[in-house]
């Protein structure tokens, strides 16, 4: 009996369960073929007892729907920094991935399918130099991995964000008030973007794009007439000020070393007031409720499609390589194609052309 392990990175994201299912659903019709899965990440092969779950029929039944991941996942640690104790309190960390790979022969593991966004294949990538029989699968709901179309999560984070301006825009209306709705977005703004388009914001504020306030404030004083109006702004939580920088702190969680971003709204707000708006602002950010929940019907196919991919990749020994979507297909690309650079929102797009085709400003 041969097997594939499964192990999901990073993030949690709608979407996850799905392709998990599909992989099983889709190895289950090779007769000689397992499928494991590795609880939170790699952290179950590293981790005394291992931690791994038997993936069957019975196991993924019915959780295509589901949010999260059966199987967990994390941002800390890995194979290549593994947290460990020093003799004087501290912490640092040690490289632990000969040792996994080892213990993946023991195993019996014949390849890994890694479900994770940028930080997650590049592991992917490192584990396939060492020889480690390995193909990735894109997830983030920020849209922000080269060589694919779509990532899975994406388009039921910009529903949730959607929604979310639909709810406020009428709140607004009755009080007069600017609303900052803060969207996940760390480099790329393709959630805030595309709520903004959707949702009918007034502006729309992205990493790709440094704000002037005076350009934002002009765009809200349209929006009153005596007093009266209102206005709402999307902003995503790596958005800056001309001559600024992103809102982050160094996080003091154990073998997490990504910086934290927070306070883009609030900030916001205070620019505002600065700058001399009067109008009552309100701020709300979104934060996790865009990775949980349900994952709408776009991203249960779209990671469907993903995992099915995955494992006939699998049979093709098309390791070193990840799923990506090419429209209208589901391709196999090289892991270093998709870690080479982010993807970003280029100011001259059709998504920022067509915002500001309908006068959402972007404090440019």
């Amino acid at each position: 009996m041969k097997r594939v392990l499964v192990a999901t990175g990073g993030g949690d994201c709608p979407g996850l369960n799905a392709v998990i299912r599909a992989v099983v659903k889709r190895a289950a019709q090779e007769k000689d073929w397992e499928v494991i899965g590795s609880i939170q990440s790699f952290d179950g092969i590293l981790k005394e007892p291992t931690e791994i779950k038997i993936l069957d029929d019975a196991a993924v039944k019915g959780i295509h729907y589901q949010g999260g991941t059966i199987i967990g996942t994390t941002t800390k640690g890995g194979p290549f920094a593994w947290p460990v104790k020093n003799s004087d309190g501290t912490w640092g960390s040690a490289d632990r991935s000969d040792e996994m790979i080892r213990k993946l022969q023991y195993l019996g593991v014949d390849a890994v399918i890694s479900i994770g966004g940028d930080g997650s294949q590049k592991i992917s990538q490192q584990l396939y130099e060492k020889g480690l029989n390995i193909i990735g699968v894109p997830k983030t709901i920020d849209n922000d991995l080269m060589a694919t179309d779509f990532t899975f999560g994406y388009q039921t984070a910009v529903q949730v964000c959607t929604e979310a301006v639909d709810k406020l825009k009428t709140t607004a209306a009755s009080h007069n008030r600017i609303f900052i709705l803060e969207a996940m977005g760390r480099d790329a703004g393709w959630i805030a973007l595309s709520a903004a388009i959707a949702g009918g914001a007034e502006a729309c504020l992205i990493p790709e794009i440094p704000y002037d306030i005076n350009q934002v404030v002009k765009k809200l004083d349209s929006r009153f007439l005596k007093g009266k109006g209102f206005g709402i702004i999307v902003i995503a939580e790596g958005a800056m000020p001309i001559d600024g920088e992103a809102l982050a702190e160094e996080s003091v969680e154990v073998g997490n070393p990504n910086l934290k971003l927070s306070g883009a709204a609030d900030r916001l707000l205070m620019e505002l007031k600065q700058a001399g708006v009067e109008a009552d602002i309100r701020t709300t950010v979104l934060g996790h409720l865009q990775r949980g929940g349900i994952p709408m019907a776009y991203d249960r196919i779209l990671a469907t499609q993903f995992g099915v991919k995955a494992f006939e990749m699998v049979l093709e020994k098309k390791f070193g390589h990840m799923v990506a979507s090419r429209h209208p297909d589901i391709v196999a690309v090289p892991l270093l194609d998709a870690i080479g650079k982010q993807n970003l929102v280029s100011p001259t797009s059709n998504m920022i052309q067509t915002a500001k085709g309908v006068g959402i400003c972007f404090g440019d």
